[in-house]
């Protein structure tokens, strides 16, 4: 393939938005150009890395029993209303209307499509299992677009959706994704880690997702040097405290004027932030305009994981509640909220690491008070202890290793979502013994376009873009150096001719430009070989560069082809 036929607008600066490093190059280097915040072209270098991933994709999901289809991207809204999902998405949902005023959406997901075509096409158990999947563009109206295409508003997915009449069947469908996901990671050239996760409004209670870490991941991954990893929502640690023997002393009213924040309570108090009681108000949606109010405690340096109190109140929804709701409910505003006195109408949970507490400050619900010295069971009720705070880097892992924190990106997830899908939309099949059951589904989802910034934020360095072999957009560079020469251009089209023949795909690059142009042009392209036609093009000889390692050689004409082999197959090693 020329150069000079292919769209490469190559860029010399680093636009002024682009915070992550494979923005920079992926703009820099001319694989993609920005439509509108979050909506991206994938230009042609880009689009033939998308191909690739989309085949190693095809490959691993065959290899694992599941079949391709496709489902549109515009979508009628009545089954996410049914589904429950057309409101709890929340405003990342595109809507719209169609003519005669009927309400649709762009799919960010096809849970309920999937369900509702295996709903009206199978009836008896003996056509399951089932696994479809599609590669399809997916639509969510991020409040920030950033980093490029790793967080848009239009990207790319693979989602894939398992269906049986039994758990058994959803166990070997969910464990063979789990297989074909790792397979495709490891075949693209990542660096990552499964780890526990949230299902978020996936439904479901069992998830797996995978992170690959990089500075500018989105996600904090909480691991240890053992076998332990889960994202920050799903992060445990064990419990290390220390049961406090001091008698309880006399509950105490004291103002603390300004104090808005644990440590400005600490400081007015004259107290360790660890001993005040942390009060988080929630609104938690358990049905259709069904809310519970929940007071949630925790020692004051400790962060609520949210996650974990919806999991342990099963709601479909938790918020922060509002200022005014707090007055309605408890008399004060966030900052001097409490347990103490709080009537049965406020369900209160507890951490763990507050049952050992004693004498402990808390808000007095009295806007500019707090109460010292309040003990639980004499002074206020717990309704639910757990745990229900954020792991600190430090702490001991299940697995007895101290927990590390890493940035990561999300690139893959799967969900057991059990029949949280085909019990609301009706999905029932006869079993073995003859009676209706919901059918049981899986849910597993990549993010295509999103694999490209992953493996660019682990690969690129200060010049451009490095490509693992297995999905470069070309395998091989060749440049002369003088595309004036004839003796350069003809040996570049004999190399071209030789390498073709052989199975790679070559990019010559024939355009009449200066040398160092067209080598700072290379390194930011980052495909993994380069081979360079210069000065010694009369003797015959080139010179061959590993893009990853800087790496150079040179190789008389007749070798190209084995040399270009015998590298490739080293890189794809290393990369594996």
């Amino acid at each position: 393939m020329r150069q000079s036929k292919i769209l490469i607008p190559t860029k010399k600066e680093v636009p002024s938005d682009a915070e992550a490093l494979s923005h920079k190059m992926m703009i820099r280097a001319g694989y993609i150009y920005q439509v509108s915040a979050g909506v991206w072209s994938y230009l042609p270098l880009a689009y033939r890395v998308i191909r690739k991933v989309e085949n190693i994709i095809r490959d691993e999901m065959a290899k694992a029993d599941a079949v391709e289809m496709m489902m549109p991207a515009l979508l009628p809204a009545d089954l996410w209303k049914e589904s429950g999902r057309y409101e709890s998405y929340g405003d990342n949902l595109f809507k719209l209307k169609d003519r005669r005023d009927r309400d649709f959406i762009m799919g960010p997901t096809h849970e309920e499509t999937f369900t509702e075509v295996i709903r009206d096409s199978i009836k008896s158990y003996k056509k399951l299992p089932l696994v479809v999947y599609q590669l399809q563009d997916k639509f969510r109206d991020e409040d920030r677009p950033r980093y490029g295409i790793l967080r848009g508003k239009e990207f790319e997915m693979l989602d894939g959706y398992s269906f049986s009449a039994d758990q058994a069947g959803l166990d070997e469908a969910y464990d063979k994704q789990a297989q074909a996901y790792r397979n495709i990671f490891d075949r693209v050239g990542l660096n990552y880690k499964v780890i526990l996760a949230d299902s978020g409004t996936m439904g479901g209670k069992n998830s797996q997702e995978f992170s690959a870490p990089a500075k500018v991941g989105e996600d904090v991954i909480a691991y240890t040097d053992g076998d332990y990893a889960a994202n920050l929502e799903k992060a445990t640690s064990k419990f290390t405290g220390v049961q406090q023997t001091a008698e309880p002393a006399e509950l105490t009213k004291k103002a603390t004027p300004g104090a808005h924040s644990v440590d400005e309570a600490a400081a007015s108090l004259g107290i360790d932030a660890d001993q005040i009681l942390k009060a988080m108000f929630f609104m938690a949606k358990m049905g259709e305009d069904d809310y519970q109010p929940v007071m949630v405690l925790m020692r004051g340096n400790d962060e609520v994981n949210e996650a974990k109190v919806t999991d342990a109140l099963d709601c479909e929804e938790l918020t922060l509640a509002s200022e005014e709701q707090a007055v309605k409910y408890l008399g004060a505003h966030p900052g001097s909220l409490g347990p103490v006195g709080v009537g049965e109408d406020v369900k209160i949970l507890a951490d763990n690491y507050v049952k050992v507490l004693v004498n402990m400050a808390c808000g007095a619900n009295d806007d500019g008070h707090h109460y010292v010295n309040a003990n639980i069971d004499r002074d206020f009720r717990v309704d639910q202890f757990g745990d229900f705070r954020n792991v600190k880097e430090g702490e001991i892992a299940p697995d007895g290793h101290p927990i590390k924190f890493t940035p990561g990106i999300e690139i893959g997830h799967i969900f057991k979502l059990g029949t949280h899908y085909s019990d609301k939309l009706g999905a029932k099949v006869l079993n073995e013994n003859g009676r209706l059951v919901d059918v049981i589904m899986g849910s597993y989802g990549i993010g295509v376009t999103r694999l490209l910034s992953a493996v660019a934020e682990q690969n690129a360095d200060e010049n451009g873009l490095v490509w693992p072999d297995s999905i470069a957009p070309f395998d091989v560079h060749v440049i002369p150096v003088n595309a004036k020469k004839d003796d350069q251009m003809a040996m570049a089209n004999a190399i071209d001719e030789q390498l073709t023949a052989a199975g790679y795909e070559v990019l010559v690059d024939d355009r009449k430009e200066r040398a160092g142009v067209k080598f700072a042009d290379s390194d930011l392209i980052g495909l993994p070989i380069r081979i360079t036609i210069g000065k010694k093009a009369a003797d015959g000889i080139v010179e061959v560069k590993i893009r990853k390692t800087g790496e150079t050689i040179e190789v008389k004409q007749e070798e190209v082809a084995n040399t270009v082999g015998i590298l490739l197959k080293q890189l794809n090693s290393q990369n594996n």
